[in-house]
């Protein structure tokens, strides 16, 4: 059973010791750390893994927890040390950093694990945002979970959640996705497999793939209003609204953009969620057809792999007790 973990206090107020003040009686202020703090040296945290997200942009976006983990962690496992070493140096932070990435994490993982069984205090980092969104922390939470081992989140900066309520779309119910395959066959089949979801859609894109991204989300998708969200939280944050076949012209004209990019998906509409399925269309299809007629016919019209289609027509029209 996991100990419960306490939460690691703000730090306190420098030490009022009337004997260190001179004749005064007056506590001596501590240096000011490059966070604007006094530097005091926090209450270590309870041993345990703690999940931290850390600014996706702006460095000022960090809570005043997360600092006090980071400070009093015994070791800082991060995705790539440099950027995470820049973000130390901003805040006066000397806590050991060690590679977490996908490329060590099998090797890696052992060792984080044998600490925190034998009490370390372990933080997880990302490169930006919320660990675990995208990057490997996920096997690491599961191992610490499944060993019966301390785990704690300290929320705060967010990528899709930024994206999410600057797009001026629904936000009650989303989807995050991700990002898309770079192939453009596997790009459409996810999109379309996600076209009935009644919510919101959010991904991570690159900016060179983006015009094709937002084509090919308009064919699987239909028209839809959508945000595109560029370097947010930074100097150049950009928020541009407009239906997926408008911003797919743009970004088509104007060229990839600069920076990291979110895009939003507005849900389908009530018309569009009563649209018939891909089943639907092929046993109309095949009421008049031979079998790769009817699937001919139903990719041409839908855009989704033939492939993908012929498969789902056979299926159809297997015998249920045949062998598969």
């Amino acid at each position: 059973m996991s100990r419960a973990l306490r939460q690691p206090p703000v730090s306190s107020a420098a030490s009022r010791d009337p004997s260190r003040g001179g004749s005064s009686g007056k506590a001596r202020r501590a240096p000011a750390a490059p966070d604007g703090s006094q530097g005091n040296e926090p209450s270590k945290p309870a041993p345990g893994l703690y999940v931290v997200a850390t600014p996706i942009g702006n460095s000022g976006d960090i809570t005043v927890r997360a600092l006090d983990v980071l400070r009093g962690a015994d070791l800082v496992a991060s995705e790539d040390t440099r950027v995470t070493g820049k973000l130390f140096m901003r805040y006066g932070i000397a806590t050991r950093l060690v590679a977490y990435h996908d490329h060590n994490a099998e090797r890696v993982r052992p060792g984080l694990l044998a600490r925190l069984a034998a009490g370390a205090v372990v933080a997880l980092v990302s490169d930006a945002g919320t660990p675990l969104i995208s990057d490997p922390g996920f096997k690491l939470v599961r191992a610490a979970v499944a060993a019966g081992l301390p785990v704690t989140a300290l929320p705060g900066a967010s990528a899709v959640l930024a994206a999410l309520v600057l797009s001026g779309l629904p936000t009650d119910r989303f989807l995050f996705a991700g990002f898309l395959d770079s192939r453009a066959e596997r790009r459409r089949r996810t999109l379309a497999e996600l076209a009935a979801v009644p919510a919101s859609l959010v991904f991570f894109e690159s900016a060179r793939r983006l015009a094709d991204a937002l084509a090919d989300m308009h064919a699987q998708l239909g028209e839809r209003d959508a945000a595109v969200g560029r370097e947010l939280t930074k100097r150049f944050e950009e928020m541009r609204r407009g239906g997926l076949s408008a911003l797919a012209a743009h970004y088509r004209e104007a060229g990839s953009p600069k920076g990291e990019i979110v895009v939003v998906v507005g849900p389908p509409s009530e018309a569009a969620t009563d649209a018939p399925t891909l089943d639907d269309l092929l046993r109309d299809a095949l009421a008049h057809q031979s079998l790769r007629d009817a699937a001919d016919a139903v990719a041409k019209a839908t855009g989704r792999p033939r492939r993908e289609v012929y498969a789902r027509a056979l299926a159809l029209t297997r015998p249920p007790d045949a062998e598969p």
